[in-house]
């Protein structure tokens, strides 16, 4: 074999031309069709098992053919190298031929091309970019619709470098062959040959029955036209007794069940074979096994990893790559420089820093970023950022270690000034650790796209592209998907299911799970169904199950995405996407931007625009950081709807605290987490004098006391090192990465550097160690500055709004969570708090926002349930500047297909539909009648008519009527609102035993959570139930979940097993009940337990001896009597109004009833009555 087809490493080159010698006792044979488990739902096999395949079956090499993608092509070739075993990289592709007839004119039950798959290798450089670009094109240009295929013609192009396998029997000569189309099958083989000439190989499998059947026709076509065999074993998981396991993952695949017949199946053949089983399968033919040796020894090519790769931002004309380089250092220098006058000019030096201090970090920063050669980086961030801005897009003010460079200040890509906050250009770019910068960028969620599409514009739609994802089966998915083709029963599956910890941050492995939940075991030796189910699950557990797109990340090339890497296409987005990863995206040279959709910078663009109606224009980076209404509101933990601090722990800890400055913010942020949080209590008490500042070293003490001597900061142990060690800020930051790696050989030569820089510089050896460790445990830990600095920055915005205008910070806030009814019912409850009236939703008067005038907040129609967009849009167009005149109008003047009868509904019970002054029970009875006039009115305007009468429907508008209805009562009218409101909005429940809950004594929500907080740890309290869970504890034991609401807010309690029997009954939604509860105030919130449950009306009529209706005269007294029913403990009294002159007439019934607000809720509906009162 001549020297030029042998790979280029040394050491793989000598394998193989060892591995083809003659007298090797086992033929070797290398594997050429492998799917890993990028195969979605089909490949069972992780690379690394592939790799480690070939290790142990002392294989030189091994390939990766996966259907219809790339995916793991570079992963699969540095995890290759790495063991010693030569990658080959392929692919399965669908081949159609072109010029063939449509595949209907051969079968009349199936049209289309008949699409059959081919494996093509990448033999060389050429040919990777070629298969990559032929994968791309899979994807790109395949129209909507279609199966994914390449074709002939595509191949005429792209066919160098690529060897080709004729796809085995299930190939489109193999499928011909066994349709008995022997010349389509030889016109198809003479077509490749004509495409790859001597690098077609004719493949041949030995699976079983199917494939001998066409073995002799196959051997003698390529005999014919002096074709090479080859032998492959297409392997789709590991070992045979993986095959019911993987037989499932088909079925999983397929939405199918294992029991199916009619769905694919594979063969347990189907198994990464040894060498000395495929030598012996082929022993007959000899040269199918030394060709797949042959192939391997002609791919010297694999893909590798690639410098950062960007476009040209300036000198995109200049030839010379150095000159281009200079040209964009110039170009960055320019516009630092001049944007840093801009911003001093705006904003001066901060307080003990000058001009020269700025400007000689600025030329440090600049020559740093031109010596690692990304200025282009920084231009093109700069660009999109300052477009968007021109666009009046809201951008973060940073995020992210960014924040800490002085020319990303300049460039207006940060609003965060470095040497405002200490922040470090080391932590974000480090000339001692080559690797990409990485600015993490905060738009505004709503136009985000708008930045992405400038971006696709400016560079090309071909050189933008978002970036793969890969979901996985994980524990809990994987038992359902595997019980599911098992035919388990659901409920069996469910309880199965929920054994397994939920834990979507660091899920639960399967193995872990059963380990530690004896009942698995238990399951599993009453029924050996769930055995099999925990052993499947366990085999495909941690395979890929889909591809989606990464949330944020972006990539921009210097040429189209797909002479780079291969491209996929979401079915969901517009735009292609990387078949690589975020991880080897970036190896493979592509520079990845994340633009990220940050919800609380359009909560900030919508409240200042609100705020702008009345006259005040708000400048977000103007605002003073020390404003004294912000800080006391803040300090009161008043902070509904304020970022990063709007959890129980942090209103807590800001309660503690009593923040007056922004470094109090910058610290809470960064301490706020679990481990770090244990020192808010000592830097509180060092704060407010109540404990001393200890002393680290006095050389250092000044880098501590921002944070009152509490080591908080990354930076800080940078600049500790730096001080106290002489480390250059560089080598700080590769010692800050060493303690969090706690790797111990690279600790041990840290250790020896630090101490004896330290001890030059006058610490002695025990301080110096000491100070070690002390960093050493804070390094672990330790918070990004910047990034805690440019979040407290948003944090401290949104408080300074909503201190100085809380109507319309709330009322943005609302818009921006309005399909979140707890976050609603929460915004409503503070505003309540403000004394802001938020408005019920009126299609009179409200929008799809949520709007404001003076004090008050309309509701929003699109917040209701049920409504939607589109005929929230359509109702306020209809609408304009025209009010409806009555219910009627209102319906002529809407569209029945835009607002449907469930829309109506929804109104109805909302509200909305209030202002025509008809009932809420008659409007619902009536919706048909609502909707056919609706109807009518639609179609005859359409049709340009008016009525059989000759005059318009306008004229006859008032003529609509609802059918009579009894009216609902109060508790029954708020429980509908509350179905699709969320929350109680237009009264409570509860406010008609105002009189009742003050004769009980009991606390509200509102009252009881801070008496919760100052140590109360039992209390009763009255709810109206919103919602009720039962479930199943770890031991088996059934607990609930309960919901309540009452004036003051919403609040959730649990109740376990023998209480909840108890209970049960009494706990239904919309029932109101006085609880007792035990209570723990807990950093997540307050946690509490059910003790004892009563019916708040029979508590009612404990406290409440009479009821009085008052009545205009005698007639609705049978009425009345009738709803009296139930007999109690009440007096009852007939009040009848005479007349001024004659006063009242009062008769008490002999009789005892049982009474209370909801007895007096449905008298008053009786006809007749004036009044009714509870005594």
């Amino acid at each position: 074999m001549s020297d030029e087809r042998l790979p280029r490493d040394p050491l793989k080159r000598e394998a193989l031309v060892q591995a083809a010698k003659p007298e090797r006792p086992i033929r070797p044979f290398i594997h050429l069709r492998v799917h890993s488990a990028y195969s979605l739902l089909e490949g069972a096999l992780q690379l690394g098992k592939i790799v480690g395949h070939a290790l142990k079956d002392e294989a030189p090499a091994i390939a990766v053919t996966d259907t219809n993608n790339l995916f793991g092509a570079l992963e699969f070739a540095q995890k290759a190298v790495k063991d010693g075993v030569q990658p080959i990289v392929g692919c399965q592709l669908d081949l159609a031929f072109s010029g063939e007839p449509a595949d209907g004119q051969r079968d009349r039950r199936r049209s289309g091309p008949d699409l059959r798959p081919v494996v093509l290798i990448a033999a060389s450089q050429a040919g990777y970019a070629n298969l990559v670009r032929l994968v791309s094109r899979v994807y790109l240009d395949t129209p909507s619709g279609e199966a994914l295929h390449i074709s002939t013609d595509m191949l005429e192009a792209l066919a160098e470098g690529i060897i080709c396998l004729t796809g085995g029997p299930r190939g489109p000569i193999g499928k011909a062959l066994r349709d008995g189309h022997t010349e389509l099958a030889e016109s198809r083989l003479l077509a490749l040959k004509s495409l790859f000439g001597d690098r077609l190989y004719v493949e041949l499998e030995r699976m079983g029955d199917y494939d001998r059947a066409i073995e002799k026709a196959t051997l003698e076509l390529a005999y014919r036209h002096e074709l090479p065999l080859v032998a492959t074993n297409e392997a789709f998981f590991q070992a045979r007794e993986d095959y019911e396991a993987h037989d499932a993952l088909i079925a999983i695949a397929e939405g199918a069940v294992v029991a199916a017949d009619d769905r694919r199946r594979l063969s347990p053949n189907n198994h990464l074979k040894s060498q000395a089983e495929m030598a012996a399968l082929f022993a007959d033919l000899p040269e199918a096994i030394d060709n797949t040796v042959e192939i391997a020894l002609r791919c010297s090519y694999y893909p590798v990893n690639r410098k950062p790769i960007l476009p040209r931002f300036a000198g995109a004309g200049v030839a010379d790559p150095e000159a281009a380089e200079r040209a964009e250092a110039e170009e960055l220098k320019r516009q630092a420089r001049e944007g840093l006058v801009k911003r001093l000019a705006a904003h001066g030096p901060t307080v003990g820093h000058t001009q020269e201090d700025y400007d000689k970090r600025l030329e440090y920063e600049l020559g740093i970023i031109e010596k690692m050669k990304f200025p282009g980086y920084f231009l093109i961030v700069s660009d999109f950022i300052k477009w968007a801005k021109a666009q009046d897009i809201p951008v973060g003010p940073g995020r992210g270690s960014g924040a800490g460079s002085l020319v990303a200040y300049a460039l207006t890509i940060t609003d965060i000034d470095p040497l405002r906050f200490s922040l470090l250009f080391e932590r974000f770019l480090n000339p001692d650790r080559v690797s990409m910068p990485d600015f993490d960028i905060d738009f505004c969620q709503d136009r985000r796209e708008e930045v992405i599409h400038y971006v696709q514009g400016k560079y090309g739609r071909d050189q933008v592209g978002q970036i793969i994802t890969f979901g996985t089966l994980q524990a809990r998915a994987v038992l359902r998907d595997v019980g599911r083709v098992l035919q388990m029963p659901y409920g069996q599956v469910d309880r199965l299911t929920k054994m397994v910890p939920q834990n979507p941050a660091n899920p639960v492995k399967l193995a872990d799970a059963i380990a530690n939940e004896p009942r698995f075991a238990e399951e599993a030796e009453k029924e050996p169904v769930v055995q099999t189910l925990l052993a499947m699950a366990q085999k495909l557990e941690g395979l890929y199950r889909h591809a989606s797109t990464h949330a944020a990340g972006i990539v921009i090339g210097d040429r189209p995405l797909s002479e780079l890497v291969p491209m996929y296409r979401d079915p969901r987005s517009d735009m292609p996407v990387t078949q690589f990863n975020m991880k080897y995206v970036e190896q493979a040279g592509l520079v990845k931007f994340d633009f990220l959709g940050l919800k609380t910078l359009t909560v900030l663009d919508i409240a200042v625009k609100l705020i702008r109606r009345r006259g005040v224009d708000i400048d977000l980076a103007h605002i003073p950081l020390d404003d004294e209404k912000t800080y006391s509101m803040l300090s009161r933990g008043e902070v509904v709807g304020v970022f990063q601090v709007e959890s129980a722990g942090m209103r807590k800890a800001l309660i503690g605290m009593k923040p007056d400055r922004i470094e109090d913010l910058i610290a809470l942020v960064a301490l706020y987490r679990p481990g770090p949080m244990e020192n808010i209590p000592t830097y509180n008490a060092r704060k407010h004098g109540e404990e001393e500042t200890a002393s680290i070293h006095p050389k250092i003490d000044h880098l501590v006391k921002e944070t009152q001597g509490v080591i908080v900061y990354q930076e800080q142990v940078m600049q500790i090192a730096q001080e106290l060690a002489g480390y250059s800020l560089g080598e700080a930051d590769l010692l800050r990465r060493a303690m969090g790696k706690k790797i111990r050989a690279e600790m041990d030569k840290q250790r020896e550097r630090f101490v004896s820089g330290a001890v030059e510089r006058g610490v002695s050896k025990p301080q110096a160690d000491f100070i070690f460790d002390l960093l050493a445990k804070f390094a672990d830990y330790g918070f990004n500055k910047s990034h805690a600095a440019a979040y407290a920055v948003v944090s401290y915005q949104t408080a300074y709004l909503k201190a100085h205008y809380p109507v319309e910070f709330l009322a943005a806030s609302m818009t921006l969570d309005m399909a979140n009814t707890d976050k609603l019912a929460d915004f409503r409850q503070d505003a309540m708090r403000l004394g802001i009236e938020v408005v019920a939703p009126s299609v009179q008067t409200s929008f799809r926002d949520f709007e404001v005038a003076e004090n008050r907040i309309f509701y929003s129609l699109a917040a209701i349930k049920g409504v939607g967009d589109a005929a929230v849009h359509h109702i306020v167009e209809r609408r304009g500047d025209k009010p409806f005149k009555s219910l009627a109008d209102f319906c002529e003047r809407i569209d029945p297909k835009i607002v449907g009868k469930r829309v109506f509904e929804s109104l109805t019970m909302a509200g909305a539909l209030d202002c025509f002054g008809h009932d809420r029970a008659a409007m619902m009875a009536g919706v048909d009648r609502m909707m056919g006039l609706a109807a009518l009115a639609h179609e005859n305007a359409v049709l340009g008519q008016a009525d059989i009468f000759g005059a318009s429907l306008g004229a006859q508008s008032q003529a609509l009527a609802l059918p009579a209805a009894e009216p609902w009562l109060p508790a029954d009218r708020l429980h509908r609102e509350f179905q699709v409101v969320g929350f109680y909005l237009s009264a409570h429940p509860l406010d008609e035993y105002k009189t009742v809950m003050e004769k009980l004594r009991v606390q509200n929500w509102a009252e009881f959570s801070a008496a919760v907080k100052r140590g109360a740890t039992a209390g009763r309290l009255a709810g109206t139930v919103t919602s009720k869970q039962e479930r199943k504890t770890r031991t088996g034991n059934k607990m609930g979940v309960v919901n309540f609401s009452d004036m003051t807010g919403q609040y959730e309690a649990v109740m376990f097993s023998e209480t909840l029997v108890q209970y049960r009954d009494m706990l239904e939604p919309g029932k109101s009940v006085v609880i007792t509860v035990s209570a723990e105030d807990r950093p997540e919130g307050i946690n509490m337990r059910i003790q004892t449950v009563q019916s708040l009306d029979d508590m009612a009529g404990q406290v409440q001896k009479s009821l009085r209706i008052f009545l205009r005269d005698a007639s609705p007294v049978g009425t009345l009597a009738s709803q009296l029913g139930v007999k109690g403990e009440g007096q009852v009294s007939f009040v009848i109004i005479k007349g001024e002159a004659q006063g009242e007439v009062e008769v008490a019934l002999p009789d005892r009833y049982r009474i209370g607000p909801r007895e007096a809720s449905a008298l008053r509906a009786v006809p007749g009555v004036v009044e009714v009162e509870l005594v």
